[in-house]
């Protein structure tokens, strides 16, 4: 059941894919923040898959997880950064979802021996999700970005369920067009036809935008405005200029410079809740972007490479966003460069260039390949006292490495890569072999946050509470709550091993069977460091993980030595 006044905004794409939706959306919810309103963004997938577990990261982007373990999409990790929340799974809506929900009803007869069609019981099952996702988030506005592009036949169902959520609350519900500008280079002006067209075409699904973000290289003249308000019966004030920029951080400042937060009060009658300035501290923030006092380049060494480094970005955004925001803490410009480890395993990359960087993060991936590149430019990190980070498939191989160089186990490694290895030191989970056995892949890994335990004295223990007594005192615990999205684990039959061989385990699930957090002591390593959780997902623009902070502290350390 809808609550009484609720607002609903519609975040829609046109011309073409990729014009930044969800950074947009991210920002007018920082801005719907800023005045006192408490939103819950929702991001609508148009496909099949009933969540992003099982796309791949290339051709989909980075799956985003959350606290409850649901597999999503990315943008749902700009939400939360824009926003510092955390989102719920009612927050997600695919169109997956939506129908398998719809034909489980009619198999169990829920819907009373009536002809099931799309509209009205698809359009339905979308519009009560929506409505939920209010009701449990307590909100004041929804936030729904729809994926895809005005025209794409998988979301026409989803517009139009925004469209009937209107008829039902006239005066509660707003469209915004976020749209792209082209300005093709042997003419030299700004083309607003394509705009024109997607107009239309969301006039044929009996939507009207009240406001148009316009993306392009440059900024709108008021000509060009004047020229979109007469075509796309918008007022010339609602077409907002969104021109390429830097930082997607300096967005939302943008767009306030254009009266977005206002114009979106106005069109659905409310006021702000809030006087005084609250993005104070997010204007602090991208100044601190704009002017470095300095720059440090850290190496992240991947695998997802294969379609083009235009891809990169997406499939590791959240690793991305944890180093800019640990870098700008301390002032610095992450210069980020991308090794391809299939290049170490071949020769074409020397593992001895790894030394003009100032920190080594490898991140979380699936699979054999390129693991041995991997595995060298762990061990060579490890050797030189470079500042190491592993994430989730990062720490298991750092693992493996030490193992095998340090401990003498040549033969070491993951079940996922060798079933036969004599000595497997990252296996899988009993429950999850169950699963595989199946064939069930789908959610089949340890998703979403778990607790764990910190010992005292170690660098995570620092980097999450401080070095004192008395923080611990006044933390009155050594417990954490992180991320996770894997299948495999340090095999219990190696972790004394592991330990008598001087790698210490210094964070540990409650029962102290799981092994969350490697490292090595800091007399040995400035910071040789890996988690089995993924930290970047919950790293925030205003408050970086802080692992992240401490690895990014002793990278600063190296470049100055």
């Amino acid at each position: 059941m809808s609550k009484k006044n609720h607002k609903y905004i519609f975040v829609i794409g046109g011309v073409m894919s990729g014009v930044g939706k969800g950074v947009a959306t991210s920002s007018i919810g920082l801005i719907l923040k800023s005045k006192g309103f408490k939103v819950n963004p929702i991001k609508v997938d148009p496909y099949l898959n009933v969540d992003a577990g099982t796309m791949n990261p290339t051709e989909h982007g980075e799956v985003f997880v959350l606290d409850s373990g649901l597999e999503t999409d990315q943008d749902m990790g700009n939400y939360e950064r824009f926003m510092e929340i955390n989102l719920k799974s009612e927050d997600y809506i695919t169109s997956g979802m939506v129908y398998k929900h719809v034909i489980e009803r009619e198999r169990s007869l829920g819907y009373k021996g009536k002809c099931v069609e799309a509209i009205p019981h698809i359009t339905d099952e979308i519009r009560r999700r929506i409505e939920r996702a209010a009701e449990q988030n307590g909100s004041a506005v929804s936030l729904i970005e729809i994926g895809g592009t005005v025209g794409d036949y998988q979301n026409i169902l989803f517009i139009e369920a925004a469209r009937v959520l209107k008829l039902k609350h006239p005066g509660d519900v707003l469209f915004i067009l976020v749209t792209f500008l082209p300005i093709p280079s042997k003419l030299g002006e700004m083309k607003t036809k394509p705009t024109q067209n997607a107009v239309r075409q969301l006039n044929s699904y009996g939507v009207q935008p009240d406001i148009i973000i316009a993306r392009s290289s440059a900024p709108l003249d008021a000509k060009r405005k004047e020229k979109l308000a007469i075509w796309c019966n918008v007022p010339a004030e609602a077409v907002i200029s969104a021109p390429d920029i830097d930082s997607i951080y300096e967005v939302p400042l943008n767009f306030e410079r254009d009266n977005l937060g206002a114009i979106i009060l106005e069109r659905l009658g409310l006021k702000s809740r809030i006087r005084r300035d609250t993005l104070a501290k997010w204007r602090n923030f991208v100044s601190k972007i704009r002017n470095p006092k300095g720059e440090v380049e850290i190496a992240v060494v991947g695998k997802y490479f294969d379609t083009g480094d235009f891809i990169l970005s997406d499939a590791y955004i959240s690793v991305i966003e944890a180093i800019k925001h640990a870098s700008y803490k301390f002032g610095l410009k992450p210069n980020i460069h991308w090794l391809n480890s299939k290049r170490f395993e071949t020769g074409d990359e020397r593992v001895d260039s790894l030394k003009k960087y100032d920190g080594v993060i490898v991140p979380g991936g699936f699979g054999e390949t390129g693991i041995e590149g991997k595995l060298k430019v762990i061990e060579y990190a490890r050797k030189n006292k470079i500042p190491y980070l592993g994430l989730c498939y990062g720490m298991q191989l750092m693992c493996i490495e030490y193992a095998r160089n340090v401990l003498g186990l040549k033969d070491a490694n993951t079940t996922e890569i060798n079933p036969e290895a004599p000595h497997k030191i990252i296996d899988i989970m009993p429950d999850q072999r169950k699963k595989l056995e199946k064939e069930n892949y789908g959610g089949s890994m340890r998703l979403g946050a778990y607790p764990a335990h910190l010992s005292p004295g170690t660098i995570a223990f620092s980097a999450y509470f401080g070095s004192g007594n008395s923080m611990l005192n006044a933390k009155r615990s050594t417990l954490i709550h992180e991320r996770h999205r894997h299948r495999f684990e340090v095999n219990p039959e190696y972790i004394e091993k592991l330990q008598a061989g001087g790698l210490v385990f210094s964070g540990k699930s409650p029962d102290g069977v799981l092994m969350e957090i490697a490292e090595l002591p800091r007399k040995i390593h400035p910071f040789f460091l890996g988690t089995q959780f993924h930290p970047e997902l919950k790293s925030r623009p205003l408050s970086p993980h802080p692992l992240f902070v401490e690895f990014m502290k002793s990278a600063q350390a190296k470049k100055k030595i």
